[in-house]
């Protein structure tokens, strides 16, 4: 199976930046895509952005512009940027990956945009 640990979320300024950070371990076959979901209380888990092993990405319309997503598939990690974070990119985020196995889920960690 495979674990993922995130890092990174805490509470900003509006304007301000974060930088979230999602490590894979355990058993590992291939990690096809890696990306980054938020959910925020009463709402539906969406997208934010997504990272094929081959460099296809996606992101969200609210985010372009603002989010870079990369990875270091040497360290089996995904990394979100996060610029001029706005009240409403406050959330839980996700990381999540699939693989030959099926898609797994990170606890979360919370981003708070508050002045």
């Amino acid at each position: 199976q495979v674990q993922l640990v995130e890092s990174g979320g805490g509470l900003v300024q509006p304007g301000g930046s974060l930088r979230l950070s999602c490590a894979a371990s355990g058993t590992i076959i291939s990690l096809y895509a890696m990306g980054w979901y938020r959910q925020a209380p009463g709402k539906q888990r969406e997208l934010v952005a997504t990272k094929t092993s081959l460099g296809s990405t996606v992101y969200a319309d609210s985010v372009k512009g603002r989010f870079t997503i990369s990875r270091d598939n040497a360290k089996n990690t995904v990394y979100l940027q996060m610029n001029s974070l706005k009240p409403e990119d406050t959330a839980v985020y996700y990381c999540k990956v699939t693989t030959f196995g099926g898609d797994y889920w990170g606890q979360g960690t919370q981003v708070t945009v508050s002045s």
